[in-house]
C-alpha cells in the first residue's frame, strides 16, 4: 500500500492542478478567440449537401403540383374542403410552372455569369425571356422592353406590384446554394430581386433564401423560420408579419387556424395590387409568406403535415407549399421524402422544364457546383468528401419601404358620375374604351395614391396621362403577350402629398410598335389614402 502524501505534497498537488486548469482556461480563450476571428465553421458531407438540394428542389416540385388545383380558389378563407388526389404523375405538373422555371432560368445567368452577376445580367435574361408572366414579373418585363433600367424595373414609380410575391417564388435557388451563408444570399438576392420587387417584396425573398441557409444545418422548423426572419428588417411590414406568426404560434402551439384568422384579422388588408385591393383576392408577398412560416411551424418537419397547412391557408396556395417543401426538403434532405411524394420524380428526373435547359438532375447538379463555390468564395472550402462553409449570422439590409403613405381606399368604376369623358368612349361591359386621337378621360380624387386599371389590348395605343396638370408620363396598353389581359396596371402614382388631385388620360391615336390599334381601355381607379 502506498503511502500517503505529506501536507507538503498535497499543497504542491492542489497548486499544479490550478496551474493546469488555468493554463488549459487561457488556451481555451485563446483558441475560441481565433475561431472567433475565422469564423464558426460547419461541415457537411458532399453527399449529404447533394442530398439536401435533390431534397429543396424535389420540394418545390412537390408542393407546387399538389396546390395547383387550389391556387387562388380560396381567397380569404381556409380550405377545409378534400384536398386533391396525390398519384404517381402528379408531380409532373411542375415541368410547366413558373415557381421552377423562372427561378431556373434565373440560376441560369449564375451560371454564364459567374456569382457576380449584376442586375443588368438578370434583367437582359428576364426582357428577353418567352414566358407567360403576371404581377411584378409581367410589369418589369414591359418596363424593361420600354427602356427602363434593370435596377429600376422593380421601383414603384415603374411597377405597382412591387410588393407582389414575384420574387419571393423565385428565389430558392438562392438558397439553395447558399448553405449557412444568408448574407451572400441577401447580396444575390438584392440583385436579382430589384428586376421586379421592391422593398417587402424583395424581403419576401431574402426570407426565405434565409430560411434555405439556416435549412441545411438546423433541424428545428422554428430556428429556420426565425433565422429567415433575422435577415430581414425587423421593423418593415414583412418582417412584423412574421414576428407577429412566430409570437402567436407559440400562444396556440395546437392551434394553426386560430393563428390564420389573426394573420388574416390584422394583415389582409392593405394589398396594394391592383387586381386585389379592396378585393379578396391577395398576391402580396408577405401574407403569403406569413402562410409558409404557418406551414413549418405546424407542420412539425413532417412532409404531409407542412404542406397540408400551407396550402389549406389559402391564396397562392400553389406558391406557399412549394416554398414551405422546398425549405423542409432540404432539412429532411431527399432520402427522408416519404415516397409516396417523391416517386413520381425519378419518371421525369431527366426531362427539361419549360423555358429551361435544366432537368431535375441538371439543376441539382448546377446547384451543388454553385453552393461549392459560394462556399469556397465565403472563407470555406472542399476537404476529402466534405464541404466546411463559414457559417455567418443574419444581417438584415437597410430598411426600404415604400407603401407607408396610405391603403387602397376607394375604387371609382367608369360607370361613376365623378369621371369626365371627352371623344369619342364606348362602353364595352364594364370598361370605356377609344382609340380617337384627343380623346380624353378625367377625374379629381382625394387620396395619397392611385392606379389607373385596364386592358391591355392586342390593338392597344398610346396615351399621355397628366396628373395635377403635368405630363407624367406616356404608357401603351400593348400586352406584350398574345393573350389580353384584363384588370392591369395602366398608370399609377404613390406617394402624392395628402389632398385632391386630378388625373387626365389623353389618348394619342398611335399604335405602339407592332400594335394592331389605338385603342386605350379603362376599367377603374384605386385610390390610396
Amino acid at each position: 500500500m502506498a503511502a500517503a502524501p505529506t501536507l507538503m505534497a498535497q499543497v504542491y498537488n492542489c497548486l499544479m492542478r490550478r496551474l493546469i486548469l488555468a493554463a488549459v482556461m487561457v488556451l481555451s480563450s485563446v483558441v475560441f478567440l481565433l475561431s472567433a476571428d475565422r469564423g464558426p465553421f460547419r461541415e457537411i458531407r458532399l453527399a449529404d449537401l447533394r442530398d439536401k438540394i435533390e431534397g429543396g428542389w424535389a420540394g418545390q416540385m412537390i408542393g407546387v403540383s399538389f396546390g395547383a388545383p387550389t391556387e387562388f380558389r380560396y381567397r380569404e378563407k381556409i380550405n377545409e374542403d378534400d384536398l386533391p388526389t396525390w398519384t404517381l404523375d402528379s408531380v409532373a405538373n411542375a415541368i410547366d410552372q413558373d415557381d421552377l422555371y423562372v427561378d431556373m432560368t434565373f440560376a441560369k445567368v449564375l451560371d454564364e455569369k459567374g456569382l457576380d452577376a449584376t442586375t443588368e445580367d438578370f434583367g437582359a435574361m428576364f426582357k428577353d425571356a418567352k414566358y407567360h408572366l403576371w404581377h411584378a414579373n409581367l410589369a418589369a418585363r414591359r418596363a424593361l422592353k420600354r427602356g427602363v433600367p434593370a435596377a429600376l424595373s422593380g421601383t414603384p414609380r415603374y411597377n405597382a406590384h412591387a410588393n407582389d410575391i414575384d420574387f419571393q417564388i423565385e428565389s430558392d435557388f438562392i438558397g439553395l446554394m447558399a448553405p449557412g451563408l444568408p448574407q451572400a444570399a441577401n447580396d444575390l438576392c438584392y440583385r436579382a430581386g430589384r428586376v421586379m420587387n421592391y422593398g417587402d417584396g424583395i424581403y419576401g425573398g431574402m426570407f426565405v433564401s434565409g430560411m434555405y441557409a439556416a435549412a441545411f444545418f438546423e433541424a428545428d422548423p422554428r430556428k429556420v423560420v426565425q433565422a429567415g426572419l433575422a435577415s430581414i428588417p425587423a421593423q418593415s411590414p414583412y418582417g412584423r408579419v412574421i414576428a407577429d406568426v412566430l409570437a402567436w404560434s407559440q400562444q396556440y402551439p395546437d392551434d394553426w387556424r386560430k393563428v390564420w384568422h389573426l394573420i388574416d384579422e390584422k394583415w389582409n388588408k392593405r394589398e396594394p395590387c391592383p387586381e386585389g385591393a379592396l378585393r379578396p383576392f391577395n398576391i402580396d408577398a408577405k401574407l403569403n409568406g406569413a402562410f409558409i412560416a404557418l406551414g413549418l411551424l405546424y407542420g412539425g418537419g413532417d412532409f404531409w403535415k407542412t404542406m397540408e397547412v400551407a396550402t389549406r391557408a389559402g391564396q397562392d396556395s400553389d406558391c406557399n407549399p412549394s416554398n414551405a417543401c422546398g425549405v423542409l426538403g432540404v432539412m429532411i434532405g431527399y432520402r427522408r421524402i416519404p415516397e409516396r411524394w417523391k416517386q413520381g420524380i425519378s419518371k421525369l428526373a431527366d426531362q427539361k422544364f419549360n423555358f429551361t435547359d435544366f432537368s431535375f438532375h441538371t439543376i441539382v447538379a448546377s446547384t451543388e457546383q454553385r453552393a461549392i463555390a459560394l462556399v469556397e468564395r465565403n472563407g470555406g472550402r472542399v476537404e476529402g468528401d466534405k464541404l466546411i462553409a463559414k457559417v455567418q449570422s443574419p444581417k438584415p439590409p437597410k430598411l426600404e419601404v415604400w407603401d407607408d403613405y396610405g391603403s387602397p381606399a376607394e375604387r371609382v368604376a367608369v360607370s361613376d358620375s365623378r369621371w369626365q369623358w371627352k371623344g369619342r368612349w364606348r362602353l364595352e361591359k364594364q370598361t370605356r374604351v377609344a382609340g380617337q386621337k384627343d380623346a380624353e378621360a378625367s377625374i379629381r380624387f382625394q387620396g395619397t395614391g392611385v392606379i389607373v386599371t385596364g386592358t391591355y389590348l392586342p390593338n392597344g395605343g398610346k396615351a399621355d396621362v397628366y396628373l395635377d396638370g403635368k405630363l407624367d408620363r406616356t404608357v401603351d396598353v400593348c400586352p406584350d403577350e398574345e393573350q389580353q389581359k384584363t384588370g392591369e396596371d395602366i398608370w399609377h402614382a404613390f406617394g402624392l402629398k395628402s389632398g385632391e388631385h386630378t388625373v387626365r388620360l389623353v389618348v394619342r391615336g398611335e399604335p405602339y410598335r407592332e400594335s394592331k390599334g389605338t385603342e386605350i381601355a379603362i376599367e377603374d381607379l384605386v385610390v390610396f389614402r
